[in-house]
């Protein structure tokens, strides 16, 4: 038997923030009432905000559990993020031997298929690597590759691809860019040696925007804009991951200026929720300390996070 269950509190809905109530029954929203409040408002007395769930399109891990180990891990992961909010997350891959990346995405089709109490849903992948290129692999392992279509939809058949991080500059990775639009796939720019014409390139050719803004691409200078110039002047969506760790304040002060569909995700590793020590990142072992997950060499690989 379902219960109907009422909570007070400032609640964030399409219309802005409303002071009122919020009724749930079964797990759904079935009411909203109360008044509009502004955001001033909310900061100076919330004591409870009710938001909608967040949507995470980068998680490696969380709770000690690493996407690229297989078996149970995706679940496992799921669980870990809806404690902090996510209620929807795409499971992203590394770059590695083919091999191990079927056997990843074998574990998160099943789970994609249902939806288990108390976890996060599981909307599907999103494949980064290995179709990147091997001068930016940042914490990525060396298995680095051009984009192939037809590994890509055998992946599919595995699991749900919904997104996939390439590099444009490789060969044929360009002109696939329009194939893979329009098979249904998002494809994001990221972990790229490529230039600004080429970042521009791809967008004229339907990627949708870039993977980790700043992080693992060529940076902007005045006379070459490189790949984050080509984001900050043409993208109209990105991700960027706010640790601080990854980008620097000011840094996303100038995306939030220039981006207009900018959104967070978290890159979290297995490490996310879980205290200092070591953990996998695919086939790496990295360290969670002061906030971050290094590889040994100082590398930053991927984050802490939870969308919270």
């Amino acid at each position: 038997m379902s219960v109907l269950a009422r909570v007070e509190g400032h609640v964030l809905t399409p219309q802005g923030f409303v002071h009122g109530f919020l009724e749930h029954e079964a797990g759904r929203v079935v009411r909203i009432e109360g008044d509009s409040v502004s955001e001033s408002r909310v900061r100076l007395e919330a004591r409870a905000i009710v938001l909608p769930g967040f949507i995470d399109l980068h998680v490696h891990g969380g709770g000690g559990h690493d996407i690229m180990e297989g078996g149970e891990s995706a679940q496992s992961v799921a669980r870990s993020h809806v404690r902090h909010g996510t209620t929807a997350m795409l499971a992203t891959t590394m770059t590695a031997p083919m091999s191990e990346i079927e056997a990843a995405m074998r574990a998160v089709g099943s789970v994609c298929r249902t939806r288990a109490p108390g976890s996060a849903r599981l909307l599907g992948v999103h494949l980064e690597g290995p179709y990147i290129n091997s001068g930016k692999l940042g914490a990525q392992p060396n298995f680095a590759k051009p984009a192939n279509l037809d590994e890509l939809m055998a992946l599919h058949a595995l699991a749900p691809i919904r997104l996939i991080t390439l590099a444009p500059e490789l060969p044929g990775n360009l002109e696939l860019i329009a194939p893979l639009r329009a098979a249904g796939f998002q494809v994001q720019i990221g972990h790229t040696l490529g230039t600004y014409e080429d970042g521009v390139a791809a967008l004229a050719e339907g990627a949708g925007g870039f993977t980790h803004l700043f992080n693992a691409m060529t940076g902007m200078h005045h006379r070459e804009p490189g790949m984050v110039g080509a984001a900050l002047a043409h993208a109209k969506y990105s991700e960027i991951i706010p640790d601080l760790l990854h980008a620097h304040p000011g840094a996303i002060r100038v995306a939030l200026r220039a981006i207009p569909c900018l959104f967070c995700v978290t890159d979290s590793t297995a490490a996310a929720g879980m205290p200092d020590g070591e953990y996998s990142l695919g086939r790496h072992r990295v360290t969670k300390c002061m906030g971050g997950v290094r590889l040994a060499d100082g590398t930053l690989a991927g984050s802490t996070l939870t969308m919270d």
